[in-house]
Parts: C-alpha cells; structure tokens; sequence
C-alpha cells in the first residue's frame, strides 16, 4: 500500500475476497484498507474509520454512524454495497456535505425470483416433501397443495423488484393486488394489476409479498393489527428488509392460526431467528440470499466501487442517495478506465 495514496475502507463484505474493489481503486490511485468479512459493531468501524482516515467508506451491512462520518478528516463518499440505507447514518452525511451512494438495480431478477421462489415453495410444498422423502416417508396421498394460478397475491411496494415479481407472476396468472402510493390507476390498468389500499389488500390476499425499503415510517409495518387482518390461510412473504415485520407479533400470529405461514429471508436481528418462528412446519428461512447470485454479487461490487471513484474523481454519481453539492475531486485528474469505459453517453 503506497502511503501517499487517499485511502478507501471497506468496513465488511457479503463474499470471499476483496480483489473488484481493491482493482479498481488501484487503476483509480485509491488504496483499499478492508476491514474482517463480518460486520463489525458501530463502535469497531468507527476506529477502523478513526484509524485510516479514508476519503470513502464502502458498507454491506456494517453500521456507518454518525462519528463513523465525522471521523475523517476529508471523507468524499459513503456507499453501500447494497440498495437499503437503513445502516448509513444518512442525515449525517448530507450535513456534512458528503455523497451517499448505492446500487439500487443489481438484484431486481434475483430478489424477484426468490419471492416467487417461496410462493411457489408454499403453493408446492417443495422443501416440506424433500424433507419427508429424506426420513423415508413416501406418501403422495397425503398432499394438501394448492393452485398457484388460482392465489391472489399482494405486493406491498412496486418499485424496480416489486414490478418484476408482478411480471412473473403474471405467467402463473394470479390476481395481483398493489399497495404503492406512487401506482396511477391507468399504469396499473396497463401492467395488468390493481392498485388497492393496504387494508384492503391484507384482508383479501392469500399471499402478500413485502418490497418495500426499511425506514422510520416503514418499521414493523406489518405488527400485531395488520397480521389480524390477514386472512387465515394467509402467507406472508418478506424478501426486503427484516424490521418491516415484528417478528414478536409474527410468532403470536402463527402460534395462535392468525395466518398459516411465512416466509422469510429477512429478520429483525440477524442471525438470531426466533425459535418460535422455526417450531412452524410453515415456515421458511433463508439466510439473507434473495439479492444473491454469481453475477449480482459481481455487478454489485463492481458497481458500488466505481461509484465510488465517480464522486472522488469529481463526477455525479448514477445512483445519488442524498442531495448535496458535488465535491471537487479528492485527487486531481484522476480516472479509472474502469468508469470512463462504462459511462452513459
């Protein structure tokens, strides 16, 4: 590492090794300092951070803080290796000038595929009869399955994902419900959806599907009253974020047949998983891997650290998380070929 150079951290990561990041911050004249695989807490970033002095930070799931931002003396950038900001201490940022980026496109067909994945699952039994094929059991007259085409499914959310689950779900023809207050009535008449109010849809569809982002107004978003109004032989379905649901309330509703099932990808505190959440037969877990796959994870990588350069070398960013000036360059003149040979004309 050439002491002279602007130093990046990495402050943890979701794969193996660090060489995407570390190839193009070198071709850019940035050096990377990379902190363990696993997150650590706030206060261990926050000395990572005090130590290095870096003119960005780059996050997957590690908790960039307030003093984590105010610790170095230069930092240009925060991106996360990621789409949700819920671990970036946001306002901080933009107060202190600094740009806030992420990769909000890199994961639409996998998070997509993955929630169709566990509707199929439920509709299917998939895992349930694998499991019982495993000790032995062999008894097709036993299956209680369902329909898929004959299911109404309810997004809550339709962005980017929210609208390529829809599309896939449209060749399984299912009634598709939509809560999204940004959804004009004509569009939804177009994509072949209807646009209905939450309460409305909680209380009539047998799958409802989360994909919506975790912030302040959106924590526990589904709790003990939502859950109490789905049907009985519901299924709820997270793939976005695990504090969108309350998994106290979740556990109560599924102990007492309040819904039938659920499942999850996301939890509130991972990787503790509540063990009443897993006494259910209708229940499936995964471990935070709907965003991944061989290519989403390098399209990621690749993305956030060119973002990265972008607002350290001067130039706007694509994905701008927060609304500040652009900076000046943090090393004058520099560009990554990486960027120029991708950038929109």
């Amino acid at each position: 590492m050439d002491s002279t150079r602007p130093v990046v951290v990495l402050t943890d990561r979701a794969w193996p090794d660090d060489e995407i990041e570390r190839r193009i911050l070198d071709a850019a004249g940035f050096d990377l300092v990379a902190g363990p695989a696993d997150p650590g807490t706030a206060e261990e970033i926050e000395a990572l951070v005090t130590a290095h002095d870096p003119v960005a930070i780059m996050t997957c799931w590690a908790r960039v803080s307030d003093a984590a931002v105010a610790a170095p003396s230069n930092l240009g950038a925060v991106a996360r290796m990621g789409v949700g900001l819920d671990n970036i201490d946001v306002e901080a940022a933009t107060a202190r000038g600094i740009r806030v980026t992420n990769v909000p496109d890199y994961c639409v067909e996998e998070v997509s595929d993955h929630a169709v994945a566990l509707i199929l699952n439920w509709t299917r039994g998939i895992t349930s009869f694998d499991a019982q094929v495993r000790t032995g059991s062999w008894n097709p007259a036993g299956a209680r399955l369902a329909r898929t085409a004959s299911k109404t499914v309810g997004l809550v959310g339709f962005g980017r994902i929210g609208r390529a689950t829809a599309r896939k779900l449209t060749g399984f023809r299912t009634r598709i419900l939509v809560t999204d207050p940004t959804l004009g009535a004509d569009e939804a008449a177009d994509l072949g959806v209807e646009r209905t109010p939450l309460d409305e849809l909680l209380a009539t569809a047998q799958i409802v599907v989360l994909h919506v982002p975790l912030l302040p107004t959106t924590h526990h978003l589904i709790g003990a009253e939502q859950l109490a109004a789905m049907r009985a032989d519901a299924l709820l379905v997270n793939v976005s974020r695990g504090g969108l649901v309350d998994t106290v309330a979740l556990a109560d509703a599924l102990d007492h047949g309040i819904i039938a099932g659920a499942a999850l990808d996301v939890l509130d505190e991972e990787p503790e998983v509540d063990p009443r959440l897993l006494a259910h037969a209708s229940v499936t877990v995964t471990p935070h891997v709907a965003f991944s796959s061989d290519e989403s994870v390098v399209e990621l990588r690749t993305k956030a650290t060119e973002e990265v350069v972008r607002v350290l070398t001067g130039r706007p960013p694509h994905y701008p998380c927060n609304d500040i000036a652009e900076p000046d360059p943090i090393t004058a003149g520099a560009t990554s070929p990486a960027v120029d040979a991708k950038e929109d004309k």
